[in-house]
């Protein structure tokens, strides 16, 4: 890569990290070569702030979500596809209670861990979804093996766990989701919807786009409920000749909006680019029902963008330059 477009590129991702409007016309149009790989990592948006984490907990949540980065860098430098690398990535984050995903799951009004996950893949927009998993230790690959072994896109509670059984697939007792964190706030009785997700979108060598996301949930929510994650176009699209979208937020809102979906057709049929698209969906689109959360994008490029309008989003990105950042705050 030129240096121009090296210096345009490190511009360009120190502006995105930025949760605030900013002019980006034609920002990305100087970057006329694609990242070999990249890869952008969320770890849900929510009300964290630094007096609340302090100085060791901010470090425990880098350290985690730079962990997750490294992972999904060594799968694509290796040349592997970006579905391994969205697959492996999800698969750490939710097997860390850090996040609201897998063993860290938030529990529900009747004290269970109900998981969510779907990934999708850009090439020809194939997909897989399942909900309401309450025994299986890995909702993103129950996700992964109904897009690459099914002929459906979704599957949902008991059906999901059969799926997942016959395919293989590590079942475990649902005290695995049970952590004394994830107790601790049910029994807060939160006021405000603890909400929150882990996501990966990435992009390979050979040019794929791969998107995915995985969620416990929201606390004390309603036994049966199920939020943006596993409907593919709210919670996650990928599509190889635009750009690839996970979001973390306050679902209910994102279905609505087919939040996903929407940044997708913002680069696709306007013109945006992935920066302006993100911006307006979750600082214009989200603004009249008052929804908070956030959205990270990766273009055909592997350019990002990653947005939110609540005080913290757990965020990282890195691509084939050797460029790596981890953020929680704006900056």
């Amino acid at each position: 890569m030129k240096k121009t477009s090296l210096l345009f590129a490190v511009v360009f991702i120190i502006s995105s990290c930025n949760n605030t409007t900013s002019e980006t016309s034609n920002k990305q149009n100087v970057q006329a070569e694609p990242f070999r790989y990249a890869i952008v990592i969320h770890g849900g948006a929510g009300y964290a702030t630094p007096e609340k984490l302090g100085d060791y907990g901010v470090r425990v949540y880098e350290a985690a979500l730079d962990s997750a980065l490294q992972i999904g860098l060594r799968v694509l430098d290796r040349g592997a596809s970006s579905a391994d690398a969205v697959e492996q990535v999800i698969r750490f984050l939710e097997d860390d209670t850090l996040f609201n995903a897998g063993r860290g799951a938030a529990l529900t009004s009747e004290g269970l861990a109900e998981l969510d996950a779907s990934i999708m893949w850009g090439a020809d927009q194939n997909a897989g979804a399942v909900a309401g998993l309450t025994d299986v230790r890995h909702p993103i690959t129950a996700a992964r093996r109904v897009m690459d072994s099914s002929v459906h896109v979704m599957f949902a509670g008991p059906g999901a766990t059969k799926f997942a059984i016959l395919q293989g697939l590590e079942i475990v007792p649902q005290e695995f989701f049970q952590t004394a964190g994830s107790r601790a706030s049910l029994a807060r009785a939160l006021k405000a919807d603890k909400f929150g997700t882990v996501g990966c979108v990435a992009l390979d060598m050979n040019g794929d786009l791969c998107a995915g996301t995985s969620t416990g949930g929201i606390t004390n929510k309603k036994h049966g409920r199920v939020g943006d994650v596993p409907v593919i176009g709210a919670g996650t699209y990928a599509k190889n000749s635009i750009a690839g979208v996970s979001c973390t937020g306050q679902g209910e809102f994102f279905i609505r909006l087919a939040v996903a979906k929407e940044v997708i057709s913002l680069v696709e049929h306007k013109g945006y680019t992935v920066e302006e698209a993100a911006q307006e969906v979750i600082f214009d689109q989200l603004k009249p029902f008052d929804a908070k959360g956030g959205v990270i994008v990766l273009d055909h490029l592997g350019r990002v963008a990653m947005e939110f309008n609540t005080s913290a989003m757990f965020r990282a990105y890195g691509n084939s330059t050797g460029q790596q950042l981890v953020r929680i705050f704006p900056d």
